[in-house]
């Protein structure tokens, strides 16, 4: 490929190329602490004094701008919260850029605005700086935001994608594919006899009760290329395999329903208030515990283990056979984040 294509924005293998290849190499100084460009996790390290924080950014480009369950502006939110979350960090501030095209209504960006503000108001992270442009009519498609998220880690060290380890427990914190799905469904104009809206939801408060637990070795949130991402990219830098039991894995029938008529894997449609955790066997029941207490996650699973092998993810079909769980090409759905 000699030019940008959609899929080099989905999270799949070919968007991994294409910062392997063209975008990372780009750079000559990469990092400030243990976490930078190279390690292509959710977000970066840098201390300041003894102060450490994680820094992440995040462009978001969801069509329609609103959609079951929230808009933008609660994606923005949420995906820059649950960034910073899933690498052990507390959100503190955020940045914010708005590029809108002319026309746009007023009242509908200062709602857009408002959902934002009401996911980070209750966690008490501060709207510090952020910029606004405008452009021609017919140049831009309505609106994009781009978020940074600061975060001050919270334990003794940052959670990286690279921390499974042979014999934890791999919990995802509820039922999968919700955020894709409900966004195809409403896009397209599919008619089902469901209330299936985007699972979008800010995950600190349930990630620090776990972090409180501890034996948190490694998070993340399944967002462009779905679950199959998440867990391929967390077994894929611990160096372990993942082995997954289909039954397990939560799923509501309204996602199984539209993935089966489309041809889709409910792996690879994306989650926006959801994470896959590799944890410490002896804390899982604890880690459940915490989980259950709050909204978002009380509906966690264990879906498998990690075991000493090659790096990737083998999943236990319903039938009993076995199939590797592959990244996908490109995000199935575009423009849902």
């Amino acid at each position: 490929m000699t030019r940008i294509e959609t899929a080099h924005g989905a999270g799949g293998r070919v968007m991994q190329r294409l910062l392997e290849d063209v975008i990372i190499p780009s750079f000559s100084h990469r990092k400030l602490g243990s976490i930078g460009l190279d390690e292509m996790d959710d977000g970066a390290t840098f201390q300041l004094n003894d102060a450490r924080f994680i820094v992440c950014t995040d462009a978001h480009t969801v069509h329609p701008l609103f959609f079951p369950g929230g808009n933008i502006g609660t994606l923005t939110a949420c995906g820059t919260v649950n960034d910073l979350a899933v690498m052990g960090a507390q959100p503190v501030a955020m940045t914010n850029t708005v590029i809108v095209e002319e026309g746009f209504e007023i009242d509908t960006l200062q709602s857009i605005l408002k959902s934002l503000n009401d996911v980070i108001e209750p966690i008490g992270v501060a709207m510090i700086a952020g910029d606004t442009k405008v452009m021609p009519k017919g140049t831009l498609d309505s609106l994009v935001m781009s978020t940074t998220g600061i975060g001050v880690i919270y334990g003794d060290k940052p959670v990286a994608d690279s921390g499974a380890q042979p014999g934890d427990d791999i919990i995802v914190t509820g039922p999968i594919g919700d955020h894709g799905t409900s966004l195809l469904a409403h896009r397209e104009g599919l008619e089902f006899d469901t209330d299936l809206t985007s699972d979008v939801a800010p995950l600190w408060e349930p990630i620090r009760a776990c972090l409180d637990t501890g034996g948190v070795h490694a998070m993340k949130d399944p967002t462009r290329g779905g679950t199959a991402v998440a867990l391929n990219e967390v077994a894929s830098k611990s160096g372990v395999e993942f082995e997954i039991q289909e039954s397990h894995i939560p799923v509501r029938p309204a996602v199984v329903s539209l993935c089966e008529i489309l041809g889709l894997d409910a792996l690879h449609m994306s989650c926006e208030g959801t994470a896959v955790m590799a944890v410490d066997s002896s804390n899982t029941d604890d880690i459940l515990e915490a989980l259950r207490k709050h909204r978002a996650t009380n509906e966690c699973r264990i879906i498998g283990s990690v075991t000493e092998g090659t790096p990737r993810v083998v999943m236990k079909t319903e039938i009993g056979g076995k199939k590797i769980v592959q990244v996908p090409y490109g995000e199935p759905i575009p423009r849902v984040c």
